[in-house]
């Protein structure tokens, strides 16, 4: 029964019954404006009788039956529907091992409640921070932004010290060696790259069949040249009387050339070999199967069988063919030896920022002006900062320890002098390590690349993360790496285990990181060699099963070692 058959309602009725045309007004649009959005499905009765509860003022009508009624009569939509301002706020959580549909259909809704509520909801979701290892964030330039704040804040402090000191913002001592002996030494580096272009005439003299062809003395000969060439060129600053600085520049440059030149040498005598083979297979009379499976060798098992056919080896003729042929050009497609073989052609490879002679490199279609420029005021950034720790940071220490060492007598006084030298050397010698690497690796060769076009650009990888000193030989100088495994590694295979092709490739190096402390310092003392040989062994610590894995660890060990090893070095050399 409605309530006009019992009478005209009193104040306290009416006002509930507007309470109940305003719900059925307000259902009313939120259904249509759900429906015209995504038609849902009505949930089930305890789910509707949830929603229910929610409008409090219905309990209090269940006494009137007209009342009732019109509560009955009401529409409960879904709880799908409602918004989070409408709802309780309550939701069954999604179990883990829910289907992916459930997981989007609650995220959605979560969704869903955070736009509709009226202040601000934070979304809070199971997540790791920026620094733990499991996170995928791996941007940290704001620490290399960073690092070039502190070195300008360094560069400030030591102007004021200085100008309150001595009147002056810098000193002058190690500033006074860079401009000594500059001209001597640009026109000796002049002439050092001038005479490297030899190899270009004696290759073609090594393409000859005579006695001097590359498979029988023009490997001999080349060598020998690169032996009395690297001779001349180390001592030629001893016998110029030149300072530490001019010295280990020609040194360092000198060394350059000699893996320029002995990779152009011996990549370019393998293709005059190839060639050869190539022509004898177009002889009639002379093709044979010996020559098709010698080079390459198509199987391990090595020669033919009697059995092959002569399709077989027909077939095996071509194939080698078609291999020595590809052998011949550039992977590009672009250049065929020995169309290389030009003055022009050697003169774009000493100036590429490279240590492996290929026949063709990847260039870019420009150059980007404005990045050869910035890289070049880099390069002389570095400099001056390099120059300004030295004088300030390294060099006093190493005056002071050296007028100390003779005052004592007894050798633990002496080790503490030492000791306190190579802890005040840490830090100057960490900061001119990252400013050696940046000059070199990101400006200086960027710099060439951006002249030559030279389109891989990947000097380095991230050396900082190693956990071992193998890993980081291979990550922190990618243009010699790459030389000592394709001149060095790979050709010692051929004859040796690969632990002792290894032993070589580190050896090598060793003798060539000793020779270049040798011409700094004016000594030859071994602590170098003795320092890069010890990475073998403690590679293999690290790489033991009790520290295998643990790469934090590893990585700070390399680390200390690498800081210790620096200011020990030259704590050694200098004083001892």
């Amino acid at each position: 029964m409605s309530w006009r058959s019992q009478g005209p309602p009193n104040g306290e009725e009416e006002r509930r019954m507007e309470g109940v045309a305003t719900i059925r007004e307000e259902t009313g649009k939120l259904e249509e404006e759900r429906a015209a959005k995504k038609p849902v499905d009505a949930l089930p009765g305890n789910k509707i009788d949830e929603w229910k509860s929610t409008t409090f003022f219905f309990d209090s009508c269940a006494s009137t039956r007209g009342l009732k009624k019109a509560e009955d009569s009401i529409t409960a939509p879904a709880l799908d529907r409602i918004s989070s301002a409408d709802s309780s706020g309550r939701s069954t959580p999604v179990a883990d091992d829910a289907p992916p549909s459930a997981h989007s259909i609650s995220s959605a809704r979560k969704q869903a409640r955070a736009r509709s509520r009226l202040f601000y909801t934070i979304n809070y979701i199971p997540r790791v921070s920026h620094f733990d290892p499991r996170s995928d964030h791996h941007n940290f330039r704001g620490f290399f932004t960073l690092f070039w704040i502190a070195l300008f804040i360094m560069v400030v402090t030591t102007v004021l010290r200085n100008i309150k000191d001595t009147g002056y913002p810098l000193r002058v001592r190690v500033w006074g060696l860079l401009s000594a002996n500059v001209w001597e030494l640009g026109l000796s580096d002049l002439a050092m790259v001038v005479s490297s272009g030899l190899v270009v005439p004696l290759h073609h003299l090594f393409r000859s069949n005579g006695l001097l062809r590359w498979g029988r003395a023009g490997m001999i000969v080349q060598s020998l040249f690169e032996a009395v060439w690297l001779v001349l060129w180390i001592n030629w600053p001893f016998m110029m009387h030149w300072t530490w600085t001019a010295q280990v520049f020609l040194t360092l440059h000198t060394l350059v050339f000699l893996m320029k030149m002995h990779s152009y040498a011996f990549y370019n005598g393998h293709l005059s070999e190839t060639q050869r083979r190539l022509a004898s297979l177009d002889k009639p009379g002379l093709v044979s199967v010996d020559t098709a499976v010698r080079y390459p060798d198509p199987a391990p098992s090595g020669h033919p069988t009697h059995q092959h056919s002569n399709h077989a080896r027909s077939k095996s003729v071509e194939e080698v063919r078609e291999d020595l042929a590809s052998e011949l050009t550039s992977p590009l497609g672009c250049v065929t030896y020995p169309q290389n073989l030009s003055l022009t052609n050697y003169i774009d490879y000493i100036f590429c920022p490279t240590l492996c002679y290929e026949l063709e490199y990847p260039r870019n279609k420009n150059r980007q002006w404005t990045e050869l420029a910035a890289k070049a005021l880099a390069v002389f950034g570095c400099i001056f900062l390099l120059t300004l720790t030295s004088e300030e940071f390294i060099v006093p220490v190493l005056s002071e320890a050296s007028a100390q060492l003779p005052l004592v007598h007894g050798a633990p006084d002496k080790a503490l002098i030492l000791a306190e030298t190579i802890s005040m050397l840490l830090f100057p010698f960490m900061i001119t390590f990252l400013l050696v690497f940046l000059v070199i690796f990101e400006y200086v060769l960027g710099a060439f690349a951006e002249i030559t076009r030279f389109a891989d650009r990947q000097f380095y990888s991230d050396w900082w993360n190693s956990s071992d000193w193998l890993e980081f030989s291979r990550e922190w100088n990618i243009p010699v790496h790459h030389f000592l495994r394709r001149h060095v590694y790979f050709p010692s295979l051929s004859y040796f285990s690969q632990p002792v092709a290894m032993f070589i490739t580190f050896l090598v190096s060793s003798v060539f990181h000793e020779l270049v402390m040798s011409c700094i310092t004016k000594k030859l003392r071994g602590y170098g060699f003795l320092a890069m040989m010890l990475q073998m062994p403690i590679v293999a610590v690290q790489r033991s099963r009790f520290l295998r894995g643990k790469r934090t660890l590893n990585n700070v060990f390399f680390w200390l070692s690498m800081i210790t090893g620096l200011s020990m070095m030259c704590a050694l050399y200098v004083l001892v």
